[in-house]
């Protein structure tokens, strides 16, 4: 039984504190050089999926940034420029975000997961002058390199073949460059409102936006992970998230922060799998973790007890993406021994909700409560607030309770000024997330503003249902979506992909549905199910339900 809510001190006692210049290089990497102590500690330890590692001692990252910046400078990188990352997790990825941000440049994470017109895309809205590669990257994008007249140029590391170009598109030795700069690069004077990323957002609808986010937004994040991970940093804190870094969660919930505080972070290159990840906690001793709904969901599947089978040493889990529902909560909860926080945010403006278990209670299935330092209603389409208890979207204020400005706030999207201002009502900003509020703040997820499902005059949020699907020993993944129906204007419909053993039945759809209504409301029970191989995922693992409907439509267009 939790015995005393520290919340309302803590949000009340919450205040800002931006300097006038501020650079995220300077605090993630080079104060740390200049500490005797940590300049000695671990920043990154790293694994490939070969087993090859690696690692690097803060005084290390410093030097190497330095080099990098240096060598980003020889070839014509001014501030405001823009240098595309495209790696994975690997120290090479820090160090060239870092390198970057140190001149003033803006950086332009990309997933190795893009092929080629997503990267064409992506590089010629942003303009980049500059792209880094790895083997994984680099054909991709010298497929486009013609499509691309103001990138100039193209750096490899990590044993991309530097000779596989033509004369026209010459490549760049990532290694020949950093060992060719100086160990002393000048940092930026960089103020905190200037821009120091584009990040495109994975939404499910149009094309992706690319929201640019100044420097003061690392330190907007930091009381949403500092809670989040109970009062991080604890002395021995390791931290790992399988989070890719070219997104907003691999490097605001994860490798940034844990930079800023000078601890170490595990980067690992490979595909998820719950037993490596597993393994990669036990072998490193990482004390905290932010992992997707989805991945503890296959994880809880693969790995029932991993307690029984894997010295961990545990003390936070952090989720956010979609919500965690009940049964990921208590799995966490019974088999190892910790309670998930779980935080919600969005590229914009990135952890502005969750728990902190050590000083306020976390329920499960709440997204948790505004985070100290930001101010959220749950508002209706016109900006204001609904009633307590009421779905509507989340939307965060510009300012805090204190009258001071939120530094989370992103700038706004690239190239897009009406796409910013649709976002806004008045001071508050909406995410498109449909949640709702109950009297002790917490907030429930109900889905995305166009994935709620409305039947028969209900309103049913479809992450409910998907987390009560998953709690069947058949089901390994679940997306639910509103089908239009004649009758009911619009019924629940299941996509199940199932665990191994199991088959499609008729019965076992019975079974299910018998599942869902037996634990829900009886009007929230999936009336039809499909079973399929995998479901449509963004990159960073949220569900495309947008993509399970308008197939479900291009169906009933054709008469299927």
């Amino acid at each position: 039984m939790f015995k005393i809510d520290y919340y309302a001190s803590e949000y009340r006692n919450w205040r800002w504190q931006v300097p006038e210049i501020f650079n995220i290089a300077a605090v993630c990497a080079h104060r740390w050089a200049d500490d005797a102590q940590r300049a000695r500690h671990i920043a990154i330890q790293w694994e490939d999926e070969d087993g090859s590692t690696d690692a690097v001692t803060y005084a290390q990252l410093s030097e190497l940034t330095h080099r990098f910046a240096h060598a980003l400078r020889s070839l014509g990188v001014v501030a405001g420029d823009r240098v595309a990352i495209c790696l994975p997790q690997r120290i090479e990825t820090a160090v060239s975000l870092l390198a970057t941000l140190q001149l003033g440049a803006i950086a332009v994470p990309l997933t190795v997961l893009f092929g080629p017109d997503a990267l064409a895309y992506r590089l010629t809205h942003a303009d980049c002058k500059v792209v880094i590669c790895d083997e994984s990257s680099l054909a991709n994008v010298l497929g486009i390199r013609a499509q691309l007249p103001n990138l100039r140029h193209v750096i490899a590391c990590a044993g991309a073949d530097t000779g596989a170009a033509n004369d026209d598109a010459e490549i760049v030795s990532w290694n020949e460059l950093c060992a060719a700069g100086t160990p002393l690069t000048p940092v930026a004077a960089t103020v905190p409102d200037d821009a120091a990323l584009i990040i495109y957002t994975s939404g499910t609808t149009g094309p992706a936006k690319g929201a640019l986010i100044p420097h003061r937004a690392m330190l907007g994040n930091l009381s949403g992970f500092t809670y989040s991970h109970n009062q991080f940093p604890q002395p021995d804190d390791v931290f790992w998230s399988p989070a890719d870094w070219a997104w907003t969660g691999g490097l605001w919930d994860a490798l940034f922060p844990t930079l800023y505080y000078g601890h170490t972070i595990i980067g690992y290159r490979g595909r998820f799998d719950p037993e490596k990840a597993f393994s990669l906690m036990e072998r490193y001793h990482v004390t905290c973790t932010f992992l997707f709904p989805t991945a503890l969901k296959m994880m809880m599947k693969a790995v029932p007890w991993p307690r029984q089978g894997y010295d961990l040493r545990l003390r936070t889990m952090m989720s956010a993406g979609e919500s965690v529902g009940a049964a990921v909560f208590q799995w966490v909860e019974r088999s190892l021994g910790i309670t998930l926080n779980e935080m919600f945010g969005q590229t914009e403006l990135n952890y502005v909700v969750g728990n902190c278990s050590a000083l306020w209670p976390a329920r499960a299935g709440s997204m948790g409560r505004a985070y100290p330092g930001h101010q959220i209603a749950v508002v209706d389409p016109s900006g204001k607030p609904v009633a307590m208890g009421e779905t509507g979207d989340v939307a965060v204020n510009r300012r805090d309770i204190h009258g001071d400005l939120d530094p989370i706030f992103f700038l706004g999207y690239l190239g897009n000024e009406a796409g910013t201002r649709d976002k806004y009502s008045g001071d508050w900003c909406r995410t498109g997330d449909m949640a709702r509020m109950d009297v002790d703040g917490y907030l429930w997820y109900e889905g995305r503003s166009d994935d709620v499902i409305k039947s028969a005059g209900y309103r049913i949020g479809p992450a409910e249902v998907e987390s009560c699907l998953i709690q069947h020993p058949a089901v390994a993944l679940a997306a639910v979506i509103g089908k239009p129906d004649s009758e009911r204007g619009t019924i629940v419909k299941a996509f199940i992909v199932l665990g191994a053993g199991y088959q499609p039945s008729g019965k076992l759809e019975a079974e299910l549905a018998k599942h869902v209504r037996g634990r829900l409301a009886p009007y929230e029970y999936p009336k039809e199910f499909e079973f399929i191989d995998e479901l449509p995922m963004t990159t960073t693992g949220k569900i495309q339900r947008k993509v399970l409907r308008d197939r479900e439509g291009e169906r009933l267009k054709s008469g299927q």
